[in-house]
């Protein structure tokens, strides 16, 4: 029997209750991965937790209820994962919000610190606590999105907090993109006519993980964006 690629091996993931961070996770949990499970929404990160084990039973994971853009809090969560499993082999960063796109005149103090504290101050947070566990070989993966590189109307705040995955369908932004005229232009101006599916990206996710020589680069998973 082939052994598991990630058997064995410790990985930290954000945002794991639903979407691209669920999907990732159960994908890892299938190829031996030991995880650190954490989001905000503890009842939905139980869930995860879930289907994990019964994808590879057997597997030791950990659930950890975070806010991200809490920097003590995600200390103290670094610190308990490190107790619970013994060292950290990888981190990926999947964290995020995506409210309702709004223009610079409409966004509010509220609004802008919401999204900076989350997608940029949560990610740091977490690469700060947890960076300093991780061995040589180790990969962390930050998830952002296509509108850091790509102008999109009433996405300006959102898109200096982000900047590589496409539209794809998650819970997260299915507010954003769904019932409309949204959906339909977003899946216009991809080349395969669909939007990405969380599985879709949670492969791309698991080959950097991997990929030894990949470093600093920013990989666009978009379906062909025109």
């Amino acid at each position: 029997m082939t052994t598991p690629v990630f058997a064995g091996q410790i990985i930290l993931i954000t945002g794991a209750a639903s979407g691209i961070g669920r999907a990732t996770s159960i994908k890892l949990a299938i190829q031996g991965a030991s995880l650190a499970l954490t989001d905000i929404n503890s009842a939905a990160l139980s869930e995860t937790e879930t289907k994990c084990s019964t994808k590879h039973p057997g597997q030791s994971h950990s659930l950890h209820t975070v806010d991200v853009s809490d920097a003590a809090a995600v200390d103290a969560m670094v610190a308990a994962v490190v107790a619970c499993h013994g060292r950290l082999d990888h981190i990926f960063n999947c964290a995020g919000v995506n409210p309702t796109p709004k223009s610079i005149l409409e966004t509010t103090d509220t609004y802008w610190q919401l999204l900076v504290s989350v997608n940029l101050q949560g990610t740091f947070n977490v690469c700060r606590a947890g960076i300093p566990h991780l061995r040589s070989g180790a990969s962390v993966v930050n998830v952002s999105s296509i509108a850091g590189v790509r102008p999109c109307a009433g996405m300006a705040v959102y898109a200096a907090t982000k900047a590589a995955p496409g539209d794809i369908h998650t819970p997260t932004n299915a507010a954003v993109v769904i019932g409309g005229t949204t959906l339909q232009n977003s899946a216009a101006k991809i080349a395969l006519g669909r939007l990405g599916q969380p599985d879709e990206v949670a492969d791309v996710v698991l080959w950097l993980l991997q990929s030894s020589f990949v470093n600093g680069s920013v990989v666009e998973i978009n379906g062909g964006v025109e």
